[in-house]
């Protein structure tokens, strides 16, 4: 037994180890450049860049657009996931249903992204056939779902890329939790079909899958490809902002990106911190001897 926790520490460490180091690495990499003490521009010491970012809006904008989209995307798609993996819960067990969810999971972001484009833009399938039963009058006509100030499309390519694993973790969860049986024991007791729903069902399913539900917020809000081939320049997502910083032929604006991106990382830790100091039990794990 004694043995067993010891090589399960062991190996948790280990993968502190492998995962930390380059991570921090690249942030240690990143804070010398954007004080002046790397770079091929750079003359010595400086906070200059760090001035620059903190008193930047646009850069703000960003972060707070890239909370929207992540929030957004997450909220949209859990919502949907749920009532598709209630509705349907028997089919995704066995049948066409069970085969055809793993689909969506195959297509790369960038993939996705362009289905998208040519479906929602003005010019794109869904605006021809409105145009052609005359709901619009034409391009002009058609709502911005592609380069919105909104980010609808962004959010929308979003929620088609990650409802899927929403739906088969809702699903595995209904399993593994036996919520059925709990349900049934609470319709047993006199409980309503509401009540079993608010009371069991959705606290179970959200409880369980929080901390999953929290690192897709983090994972849409990083994500690259979606916002720069279907986002605005302004506002721009984070990931965008900063790639576009770093990759500029102007030299002076890539310790402006490596600022971006370390206080963007350490807003995530922050927020990651304060949700795991008031929730331990989202970052838990049991150990195999419990």
């Amino acid at each position: 037994m004694k043995n067993t926790t010891n090589i399960v520490k062991f190996k948790r460490i280990v993968f502190v180890l492998l995962a930390g180091i380059p991570v921090l690495a690249v942030i240690l990499y990143a804070f010398l450049y954007s004080i002046g003490i790397f770079g091929v521009l750079n003359n010595g010491l400086s906070s200059n860049a760090w001035a620059l970012v903190l008193t930047d809006i646009s850069f703000w904008k960003s972060i707070a657009f890239s909370m929207y989209i992540g929030i957004t995307s997450v909220s949209v798609s859990s919502i949907l996931s749920f009532l598709l993996a209630y509705w349907w819960r028997e089919n995704f067990k066995s049948g066409i249903l069970s085969v055809v969810i793993y689909l969506p999971l195959c297509f790369p972001a960038t993939v996705m992204a362009f289905f998208m484009y040519q479906m929602l833009s003005q010019s794109g399938f869904v605006s021809r056939i409105a145009f052609l039963f005359d709901f619009t009058e034409g391009i002009s006509t058609f709502p911005e779902f592609i380069n919105d100030p909104f980010g609808i499309g962004i959010i929308l390519t979003m929620v088609a890329l990650i409802s899927p694993f929403f739906i088969l973790l809702f699903s595995n969860t209904f399993q593994s939790e036996k919520i059925e049986e709990l349900s049934a024991i609470a319709a047993t007791l006199g409980a309503s079909k509401k009540q079993i729903i608010s009371r069991i069902i959705v606290p179970t399913l959200f409880k369980k899958n929080a901390t999953s539900l929290l690192l897709f917020i983090v994972f849409v809000m990083g994500n690259y490809e979606v916002p720069l081939l279907l986002g605005r320049q302004n506002p721009q997502m984070i990931a965008v902002a900063i790639v576009q910083k770093i990759q500029r032929y102007n030299l002076y604006d890539i310790p402006k990106g490596y600022v971006m991106s370390i206080i963007y990382v350490g807003l995530l830790l922050v927020a990651l911190g304060i949700i795991a100091f008031k929730n331990p039990q989202f970052f838990k794990t049991k150990d195999n001897n419990d």
